[in-house]
């Protein structure tokens, strides 16, 4: 996600509601002794949490996941009023974050079995999965549940604890998950949200009681903590930005295939480091796969997010991301590229941004490198397979990338050569929480769910009997 998009102070924690513009609630920052607090009892709870038989922590996520299913409407409605998210997309992150969950009270204690391998001198060897202790999740605004409940769900089975630094404008989202964990049972300390500063998350990461961190965020704050940890030999997982290549090779309707492609990229209002942020198309449809599109962004006009009316498009999640993203489409047009619709940042308290379509963006622009973290459709024309997959790779992330084909074969040709962390034929997506996510480049490093998800905090110990 952009720097642009992101708090950069230590302010009080502040929930705004986007399309008011509102102050709904504030939240100081914790003292160090709060810092401290939380350290400790994060600490503490991880001797008695390890050491519960994994079945009954995999019970207590089990419960975990049926408080999401209980209180759906509550928190999707405290999502949509502080970021902004449609109604109906908040109802289904809160429910995919209950599927996270029971995919991992399910299937964690069988993924976290040990692992016999061939003593080639006799005896018995087997490959452990221990958890290592206390973590920290940064996390941020874009999914503020769903981004902590891929983190959180797997180390709770494997018996990590968790010290959790929410996004500053979604402190009442924090909160609410905070009390979801404790009414599951998770125990005190195993679970702790903490309104924590930069200079306090620095503090937390260089802290011995911590043995790693996961990151879902910028480049820059990506930077930073995995600079801290580095210092201080700490494991870390970072989830960053994202330019997704999504290459259309051919399509039997190329209306319907434009719709597709807008509807995937008007997710979130276009808040998602996986998004679908570059359409390479091939030349015989780029016109009319352009023009599809820039009927779609004009027909919508701003509307409340709790209302989820059709033809209507969402705030962004601040008026400040609005207005930095409103200054790179400036910017690019003023390079050079044509703006077919939208771009213009609506005037008022709220954080409404028209959906834009550009064409024309080339190498040495800035958007052409750049993330563009809200309803921007980017569309280039190439004029074959080999053209359209060195574009997808010109880029410096590497987080996932769609190719859509009548042929399949040939879309896994070119799938096959993308320089990305999750690569997709015909779907825009893999998405379940039996799929790994994570990227590459300066996308970041390390995986979060499925299989993967188990195997990124933990001490992958070997255990040999010599006969």
């Amino acid at each position: 996600m952009t720097t642009d998009s992101r708090p950069t102070t230590s302010s009080p924690y502040r929930s705004v509601n986007p399309t008011t513009g509102q102050v709904l609630a504030e939240y100081p920052t914790a003292t160090d002794p709060q810092v401290q607090d939380a350290l400790a009892a994060a600490d503490t709870a991880f001797r008695a949490w390890r050491s519960r038989p994994i079945q009954e922590r995999a019970a207590v996520v089990a419960r975990v996941r049926a408080l999401f299913a209980e209180r759906a409407e509550e928190l999707a409605a405290t999502i949509t009023e502080e970021m902004g998210k449609p109604l109906a997309e908040a109802r289904d992150e809160v429910e995919f974050c209950a599927e996270i969950f029971e995919y991992f009270a399910d299937q964690g204690p069988a993924l976290a079995a040990d692992q016999p391998i061939t003593a080639s001198g006799g005896g018995r060897a087997v490959i452990q999965k221990r958890p290592v202790g206390v973590l920290l999740g940064i996390m941020p605004w874009n999914f503020p549940y769903y981004q902590v409940a891929r983190f959180a769900a797997p180390n709770l089975v494997l018996g990590n604890t968790i010290v959790l630094k929410h996004a500053e404008s979604c402190p009442r989202a924090a909160l609410a998950l905070q009390q979801l964990m404790d009414d599951a049972g998770v125990p005190a300390g195993a679970y702790v949200n903490v309104f924590a500063d930069h200079d306090q998350v620095a503090e937390i990461i260089a802290d011995p009681r911590v043995q790693g961190v996961s990151l879902t965020g910028s480049e820059r704050a990506g930077a930073k903590v995995a600079e801290i940890a580095g210092r201080n030999l700490k494991k870390v997982v970072l989830e960053l930005g994202g330019s997704d290549p999504y290459v259309v090779l051919d399509t039997a309707d190329v209306k319907e295939s434009a719709r597709a492609a807008f509807a995937t990229r008007m997710a979130n209002t276009g808040q998602a480091c996986n998004s679908n942020k570059r359409m390479i198309v091939m030349e015989d449809v780029h016109e009319e796969f352009v023009a599809e599109l820039t009927r779609q962004a004009a027909a919508l006009t701003p509307g409340d997010p709790a209302d989820d009316a059709p033809g209507t498009f969402a705030p962004l999640s601040s008026r400040a991301a609005a207005e930095g993203l409103a200054r790179q489409i400036q910017d690019a047009v003023d390079a050079g590229a044509t703006l077919h619709a939208g771009g213009r940042l609506l005037e008022g308290p709220g954080a409404y941004l028209e959906p834009t379509v550009l064409t024309g963006i080339a190498p040495g622009m800035a958007a052409h490198h750049e993330e563009l973290f809200g309803p921007v459709a980017v569309v280039y024309r190439v004029a074959d397979d080999a053209e359209a997959l060195a574009l997808a790779n010109d880029t410096p992330y590497g987080l996932g990338g769609a190719v859509f084909s009548t042929d399949p074969d040939r879309a896994r040709r070119v799938a096959e050569g993308l320089d990305a962390g999750m690569a997709n034929v015909n779907a825009a997506e893999a998405e379940g929480a039996e799929m790994p996510f994570g990227g590459v480049k300066r996308s970041g490093y390390g995986r979060e769910l499925g299989p993967l998800g188990m195997d990124e905090f933990v001490n992958k110990r070997l255990l040999y009997v010599k006969d």
